[in-house]
């Protein structure tokens, strides 16, 4: 079920992301666990965030700007079940004149991910600009957002 995030989620969500991102065997690790949980405390306080849950367990979270996708994360294990879709068809309702969002290059299974979902790939960066500096790409979804990029 989707919902939306509450402060008493944010262990929940910070320990996620710590999994998925550490499935990114090609990153290097730059925060701590309790790092992660300051900033999604600031984050659920100041953003729109989306949470799946089940059975009490954070399963998925997105994380939404004013017209971007900041955050999509599915526990590691549980992709392919409509988790990730699920998130992204509420980022489409929720922006439905478009979003962007950022992904590393070598995540190939997220490049394909929102690829399927309609997204495209309107810019591929060197990695100078992230903290990790590693290769990423810009997607969006939605004629706003493409046009807001020059593509």
């Amino acid at each position: 079920m989707i919902r939306g995030a509450r402060p008493g989620d944010v262990d929940g969500i910070a320990e996620l992301y710590e999994r998925s991102f550490g499935t990114l065997n090609f990153l290097p690790t730059l925060h701590t666990l309790e790092e992660h949980r300051g900033w999604f405390a600031r984050v659920v306080a100041e953003r729109e965030v989306w949470v799946w849950e089940e059975e009490g367990a954070t399963l998925g979270f997105i994380v939404l700007g004013d017209a971007t996708v900041d955050y999509l994360y599915v526990e590691p294990g549980m992709t392919g079940r409509g988790i990730g879709s699920a998130l992204l068809d509420r980022a489409k309702t929720r922006r439905p004149d478009g979003f962007s969002l950022w992904t590393f290059q070598r995540n190939e299974g997220a490049r394909r991910f929102y690829e399927r979902h309609g997204l495209c790939v309107i810019r591929l960066t060197d990695g100078e600009e992230n903290e990790e500096k590693a290769p990423a790409a810009l997607y969006a979804w939605g004629r706003g957002a493409i046009a807001a990029h020059g593509a």
